[in-house]
């Protein structure tokens, strides 16, 4: 003769985690609306498939990340500088230098080779000014067929990396 084994259930009586399932579910009694949680005895496994349903089998952050391979170094001191011309979402990263006794310019723009928008000017008054003015800057982008992203350099120093984080369809990009 064969048991069948039947798990066992128990309600919990908690304020604490009543609160937080009504913050976190509220489609499951945030309205005010009473309930009351239980425990099981029996074991149900639960498998957390949300990375990899998403693309990516990488926390975000950590799919961010610079590498070797996935970085290219771009520098602009003077004239126009196109930094990426591909298709997708890019992180650029850098910093830019005004000296002693200038006025510096940095624009960063797009362009699809009619139209160009400068979507930032860094500028440096450094004419009263003895030694470097110096910052950083971070910025993700997209390009769609035919953009460009360009840095406009006059009297500064900009470096920096660019790094494909996705493409044009928002497919994660590994490092």
């Amino acid at each position: 003769m064969a048991y069948l084994s039947v798990g066992s259930e128990y309600f919990i009586n908690s304020q604490e985690l009543e609160d937080q399932v009504r913050k976190l579910l509220p489609s499951q009694g945030g309205a005010g609306a009473g309930f009351d949680l239980s425990a099981s005895t029996q074991i149900i496994p639960i498998i957390d498939l949300t990375e990899s349903a998403e693309g990516s089998n990488q926390r975000q952050d950590l799919q961010r990340s610079l590498s070797l391979k996935s970085v290219t170094a771009f520098s602009a001191t003077s004239g126009t500088t196109t930094i990426v011309n591909n298709t997708g979402y890019f992180k650029i990263i850098g910093s830019y230098t005004g000296y002693t006794g200038a006025v510096a310019n940095a624009q960063l723009q797009f362009t699809d080779g009619t139209t160009t928008k400068t979507f930032i000017n860094y500028r440096i008054d450094a004419s009263g000014f003895d030694g470097q003015i110096h910052n950083n800057f971070e910025h993700n982008i997209f390009l769609e067929a035919g953009d460009s992203f360009q840095i406009v350099a006059s009297n500064i120093q900009v470096y920096g990396s660019s790094r494909q984080i996705a493409d044009i369809s928002g497919n994660l990009t590994n490092p």
